[in-house]
């Protein structure tokens, strides 16, 4: 910890997430956090609740564990004076007259919150499904071959079954056209190649928490992480829980480190195997990090035509972008290519070159650490 007050570092990194939310889709938390960082350097509740976390990355935002905690408190009908103000819960979403409530369940339900705090933020943002099956018809273009998905940070693994939803710009789609979770007209400067013939083979994915859907707490914890005001992010997420009950994954309890080398030791011959992640990379240390990129590469040096390689990855692309970055590895080639840039929960995705005012990404680039986002875990 450097010489700075923990006090005036915890409020600044409040305030930082507060603008982030009041300028994106989510003001009532803005507002809230407003609130809280205030709290902080009146050492309230909110510094009662977060100061041991003062020490922590930025990266692993453990405000935004302390406000799902709350969240989970007003879905299970724990928090019935707050519930008034949350919009997820019916609420009329004055943040002002959410205020004295939420600062009373910060002072008073320590034992239910705490625990949030060492957990790392667990969005499986649905949304993020737009861009990441963009890049996937573009591994089904360049390969012609059917793919086996692995998913690192894969959460409840809801962005494994994302064949099951429905996509289209125009006239052109891919996906199940009568799924519940769709994503229409959202591509702004080209569209991916809808017309690629998508079979999955296998789906898989690795967690250090997985969260099990098909049991309520499951669902609760997810529901409960997204923000209070993105009434249009729930309604997905229920869908996607609905698919979910119907497609099977498989979803390990691993370190991706450990996991990911047992997957790609033998892939299957006439199948592409496409490794992906979203919103993950700030929760390695640069160290891991490498080590990360070191497996890619070793297993793309084995790939062939019979059986190639793709990491596709939606993350940030600087420390404090707003938006994230889709970008696409494939081997035996090597070639590493931007495919687009969008929101990290669901937003246009404006396809294309890489933007010129921007330095190139490589599959050799270091992760970025934004400070204020909410994310899935690694």
């Amino acid at each position: 910890m450097s010489e700075r007050d923990p006090i005036a570092t915890l409020a600044i990194r409040l305030r930082a997430q507060a603008d982030w939310c009041a300028a994106r889709p989510s003001p009532f938390y803005g507002a809230l956090l407003y609130r809280m960082a205030t709290d902080t350097e009146q050492r309230g509740p909110t510094w009662d609740r977060l100061a041991v976390t003062v020490d922590d990355p930025p990266g692993f935002l453990a405000h935004l564990g302390l406000l799902a905690g709350v969240h989970y408190l007003v879905l299970a009908g724990e928090a019935p004076d707050l519930a008034a103000h949350y919009p997820s819960a019916g609420g009329d979403g004055d943040a002002e007259a959410a205020w004295p409530a939420l600062r009373a369940v910060l002072a008073t339900r320590g034992d239910a919150l705490d625990p949030w705090l060492r957990k790392r933020p667990q969005t499986n943002e649905v949304g993020r499904a737009a861009p990441l099956m963009s890049g996937l018809l573009e591994v089904v273009a360049e390969t012609g071959l059917p793919v086996r998905l692995l998913e690192i940070g894969a959460s409840a693994g809801l962005n494994l079954r994302l064949d099951h939803f429905w996509y289209q710009a125009g006239d052109r789609g891919a996906g199940d056209p009568s799924s519940s979770v769709r994503f229409v007209d959202l591509w702004e400067g080209g569209t991916p190649p809808f017309e690629a013939p998508l079979r999955v083979t296998e789906r898989a994915g690795c967690d250090r928490a997985p969260i099990d859907v098909a049991t309520e707490a499951g669902r609760q914890t997810l529901l409960a992480y997204v923000w209070a005001d993105q009434t249009d992010r729930l309604e997905r997420l229920r869908a996607a829980f609905d698919i979910a009950a119907r497609v099977p994954v498989t979803l390990d309890r691993a370190e991706a480190l450990e996991w990911l080398p047992a997957q790609l030791a033998d892939p299957p011959a006439g199948t592409a195997t496409v490794v992906f992640h979203s919103i993950v990379m700030q929760y390695f240390s640069d160290t891991d990090a490498a080590r990360f990129r070191g497996i890619l590469a070793e297993a793309g040096a084995g790939a062939t035509a019979s059986t190639p390689l793709a990491w596709l990855r939606l993350e940030p692309r600087r420390l404090v972008d707003a938006d994230a970055e889709l970008r696409l590895t494939t081997w035996p080639v090597g070639r590493d290519r931007h495919l687009a840039r969008t929101s990290p929960h669901l937003g246009p995705v404006v396809y294309g070159a890489d933007d010129p005012d921007q330095a190139p990404s490589d599959a050799s680039s270091s992760p970025t650490r934004p400070i204020a986002r909410d994310d899935a875990s690694a």
